[in-house]
């Protein structure tokens, strides 16, 4: 299978194959979830959640996510891997955002994705693009400005609305996005925003409509028992297989079940008799 890139993501849209989506964090995960055959894997800013345990993706650093984004890099042969640019790497000027954009790209993302349609958001767009950073665009519920939108609520829930969002939609598919994700949006609102637009776009809880969807992967695989959105489907419940493996573990510690020989390096006979002399004299 050859490398994906965001030209494969966008000829994806134009046979009308779907697009598969999933956030990782670290080097092994990466690595099987590129193995599953995962399109693009996104460096979430979600890991300031489920990777570092705080209350807000805000609160996570530019270095945090180099760190993260490097050790996906690593991990991956075939997917896309496409970094968030966290809070304020982008949204302070334009040149923070190309040195911010072009540090994660250094890092081994083949793309970035920023949130919002602002004049200001649209020029950084432009600037990246131009400058040969791909952009994936972020629009409905967008998570770094909960702040000033007062909480986590679904977007283009009016016609009013949804046309917002189009008309958002459009202007960052001009600026130069290769694909845009769509959050919590309306499933109808999203299937209609998806058939005006060139680009594909990528559903977090907006319906089947979307050209692609993407999840939280501690939320597929059951790793993260913190909040569960409405959007989101667990196939499988790590949380209870890793409890349950540790647990034996340490009760097999404790038991002094393990380690066994099989588990132990032994020394050679003969020098174990020599060791064993030596302790009777």
């Amino acid at each position: 299978m050859s490398k994906i890139t965001a030209k494969t993501i966008c000829d994806m849209k134009a046979r009308g194959e779907k697009i598969a989506s999933i956030t990782a964090y670290d080097y092994s995960t990466a690595k099987y979830l590129d193995e599953a055959g995962i399109d693009f894997l996104l460096v979430g800013d979600s890991a300031a959640h489920v990777m570092l345990g705080l209350d807000s993706t805000t609160k996570i650093t530019m270095n945090e996510m180099l760190v993260f984004t490097s050790a996906v890099a690593r991990g991956v042969k075939n997917a896309l891997v496409v970094a968030d640019m966290p809070f304020l790497s982008y949204q302070t000027s334009v040149s923070d955002a190309l040195k911010n954009a072009g540090d994660l790209i250094r890092a081994g993302a083949g793309a970035v994705k920023i949130e919002g349609a602002s004049n200001h958001s649209l020029e950084v767009i432009s600037r990246l693009v131009e400058s040969g950073i791909p952009v994936v665009a972020h629009l409905g519920f967008t998570p770094q400005f909960v702040n000033t939108i007062g909480g986590n609520f679904v977007a283009g829930k009016s016609f009013e609305t949804t046309l917002k969002i189009l008309h958002d939609s459009l202007a960052v598919e001009r600026a130069g996005a290769f694909a845009l994700v769509l959050e919590m949006v309306p499933k109808e609102s999203a299937e209609f925003i998806t058939s005006k637009l060139q680009i594909p776009t990528i559903g977090i809880g907006a319906g089947n409509g979307c050209d692609g969807q993407i999840l939280v992967s501690d939320d597929v695989l059951g790793r993260f028992d913190g909040f569960s959105p409405k959007f989101s489907k667990k196939y499988a419940n790590l949380k209870e297989v890793m409890t349950k493996a540790v647990s034996e573990y340490a009760k097999d510690v404790k038991d002094k079940k393990f380690p066994t020989d099989a588990e132990s390096f032994l020394l050679k006979d003969e020098e174990r008799q020599k060791l064993e002399n030596y302790k009777n004299n």
